[in-house]
């Protein structure tokens, strides 16, 4: 059992950075893949990003490559989410989410794959 609790969300402007954290229970941590999925109001939750449990792998949405980073701190059971040049379009709630299935990139870019996650947590980007 996983649990995981997100936190760094807030309200910015358009062009500002946040970093997200999602710190885990539990001893297996280091084992698991993470995304992180974001969901806007009348939308489908949707993938952000992922790592791999070694953090040596990670792949990204089309919509966010080269303005967010993934990382994990696995000393400190956390992973992250920079987020950088934020767009009103980033707006949604952030979910955290840990999957102890292989890191393939269909695996850990399906939603269905992750078999915790987090309570989410709240970021909105005004223009």
């Amino acid at each position: 059992q996983v649990q995981l609790v997100e936190s760094g969300g807030g309200l910015v402007q358009a062009g500002d950075s946040l970093r997200l954290s999602c710190t885990a229970s539990g001893r297996t941590f280091s084992t698991y893949a993470m995304g992180w999925f974001r969901q806007a109001p009348g939308k489908e939750r949707e993938f952000v990003a992922t790592i791999s449990w070694s953090g040596g792998s990670t792949y990204y949405a089309d919509s966010v490559k080269g303005r967010f980073t993934i990382s994990r701190d696995n000393a400190k059971n956390t992973v992250y989410l920079q987020m950088n040049s934020l767009k009103p379009e980033d707006t949604a709630v952030y979910y955290c989410a840990a999957t102890p299935y292989p890191y393939t990139r269909v695996v850990v870019t399906t939603l269905s794959s992750y078999r915790y996650w987090g309570q989410g947590t709240q970021v909105t980007v005004s223009s």
